[in-house]
């Protein structure tokens, strides 16, 4: 660990740099997205997931998504196929999560709790971006307690009841504020979660509608 307890850093390239020395040194942070503020840590640090599920209070059962800085990268970590690459080109970086097999078995069994399959997205937006640059991936579920909404600035993440995690990147006031639209190519396509994408454009897209 490098030692920072609760910094905030505003958004730039130099803190994003900061903020992903302390993934790699085993941390965990919050940080903005292009849909909420999320919270994560290096997925292949087992200890660094646990950690995410007790500072969200989050049951181990339920997997997390793992965000990637590009298409290429997330091809290393997951099977993506015919139908998830028709997705990827469409909607990435954007507000698609994508869950199809995993590929990369170094990653922690806790992300995929125990399953084949993982949960991928490349989001768009210039501070999360240029986090996923210096560390190229991340656990990245929303930053707040199981069962809480998700928050949308830097200061909602401070006034609420998440504590335990290590610095956080503030890329000010998330206008949209809705999560990732999420669905499962592991099979026949199928939503798991509507969200900023309406589920009717995403099956348009592969011509099921």
């Amino acid at each position: 660990m490098t030692g920072l307890r609760r910094q905030v850093f505003s958004c730039s390239d130099d803190a994003a740099a900061r903020c992903a020395s302390v993934v790699k040194g085993g941390g965990v942070i919050v940080f903005p997205t292009d849909t909420i503020y999320g919270i994560g840590c290096d997925p292949y640090s087992d200890s660094s997931v646990k950690r995410v599920f007790a500072v969200k209070g989050r049951d181990e059962k339920k997997p997390l998504p793992v965000l990637a800085y590009s298409t290429a990268d997330a091809e290393r970590i997951l099977a993506l196929a015919e139908t998830g690459r028709i997705l990827a080109g469409r909607y990435w970086p954007g507000a698609l999560t994508i869950v199809a097999p995993i590929v990369d078995q170094k990653i922690s069994r806790r992300v995929t709790a125990g399953s084949g399959s993982l949960a991928v997205r490349v989001p768009a937006g210039e501070c999360i971006l240029s986090l996923l640059k210096h560390c190229r991936y991340l656990v990245g579920t929303s930053a707040n307690r199981s069962g809480e909404k998700p928050l949308k600035s830097a200061q909602e993440v401070l006034d609420s009841a998440l504590d335990g995690y290590d610095a956080l990147l503030d890329g000010g006031q998330i206008e949209k504020g809705a999560e990732s639209t999420i669905v499962d190519v592991t099979g026949e396509p199928k939503i798991l979660r509507e969200g900023a994408i309406k589920s009717k454009e995403v099956l348009e897209t592969l011509g099921w509608v």
